[in-house]
């Protein structure tokens, strides 16, 4: 059941003042328009190059399957209402722990989903405690931007 993750879990972790319009719509092309919204996306280099773009507003890594389905529960559809098992159903998957290995899997992506009427993100809450260190260093440098890779699952759990 558990495998390799061949997608990462990407959270915007800064606003957008100061930001270049560059850096704003290669945002928006990962569905992150606001601070604390996440979203999952396929290991692949245009994703990949997309991120190191925007290094200084995220923070991403590998999901574990735990995770991506906590976080599953709490997205929405179209008409604000909650994702459930009966609303997986009419997705076209048997159960959440099925769309969830998908996503795990990069089987199935959440701007395909959005096609079906799933936003195509999720909205998550500041994480509790705060971050561990400032959102102006990389996690390298003891902040908290840029790719931090399994680490991600904790900081997810501490924001949903």
């Amino acid at each position: 059941m558990s495998g390799e993750a061949n997608c990462y879990l990407v959270i915007r972790i800064r606003g957008g003042v100061k930001a270049r319009k560059e850096d704003l719509d290669t945002l928006h092309m990962l569905h992150l328009k606001h601070a604390n919204h996440a979203t999952i996306v396929p290991k692949t280099p245009s994703y990949e190059g997309m991120l190191h773009k925007v290094q200084h507003y995220v923070t991403w890594g590998e999901p574990n399957i735990k995770t991506i389905k906590r976080l599953l529960k709490r997205m929405e559809l179209n008409g604000g209402e909650k994702l459930s098992e009966e609303n997986v159903k009419r997705l076209g998957y048997s159960s959440l722990e099925e769309l969830a290995e998908k996503l795990l899997k990069a089987e199935v992506t959440l701007s395909k989903l959005r096609e079906k009427g799933l936003k195509p993100y999720i909205r998550l809450h500041p994480p509790r405690k705060g971050f561990k260190g400032t959102i102006k260093k990389h996690v390298k440098a003891g902040g908290e931007y840029g790719y931090r890779g399994e680490k991600i699952n904790e900081l997810a759990v501490r924001m949903s």
